[in-house]
């Protein structure tokens, strides 16, 4: 059983911190603020993973970038807007709301309508449906009729 569990905790894969220790900052509030800009930046090769998180190469040089910058004085926005004007609106984690990003922002609104809208189309034809299934008069008195033969039939 021993070797079971170790088997599977090898099989398990094991996640590592993205930052490599060679990447650090030695002064620990400089290494913090590096820390949560990479968080606001999106790795351009990866699929919606900020570069913190990313083992990525690239994310790898843009972590390094960050500390670089932050290490020759600039300010948290300050780095942030040299990378942004490096890679455009797709580097940010929360792009900014301008005419290029209006869809992206509205998308989720636009869903969700579309989305109820399609349920209250769906609920209220199936209400209909139900409401309009009741039987005419000829199909009442032929269904009376059909059980009447049916019914002498099986008494005689």
């Amino acid at each position: 059983m021993r070797y079971i569990a170790f088997a599977f905790l090898l099989l398990l894969p094991v996640t590592a911190l993205a930052v490599e220790p060679d990447e650090m900052l030695q002064d620990p509030v400089l290494e913090q603020r590096a820390r949560e800009i990479s968080r606001e930046l999106r790795c351009v090769v990866c699929q919606n993973q900020d570069i913190d998180s990313s083992n990525a190469g690239v994310a790898r040089d843009l972590r390094i970038l960050v500390r670089e910058r932050l290490v020759a004085g600039d300010s948290d926005k300050e780095v942030i807007a040299y990378i942004h004007a490096r890679y455009g609106d797709y580097v940010l984690m929360r792009p900014p709301l301008n005419r290029a990003t209006l869809a992206l922002w509205m998308a989720p609104f636009v869903f969700a309508l579309v989305s109820l809208l399609v349920g209250w189309t769906v609920i209220s034809r199936s209400r209909r449906r139900a409401a309009a299934t009741g039987f005419s008069d000829d199909e009442k008195a032929e269904i009376a009729r059909f059980i009447e033969e049916n019914a002498s039939k099986d008494g005689s």
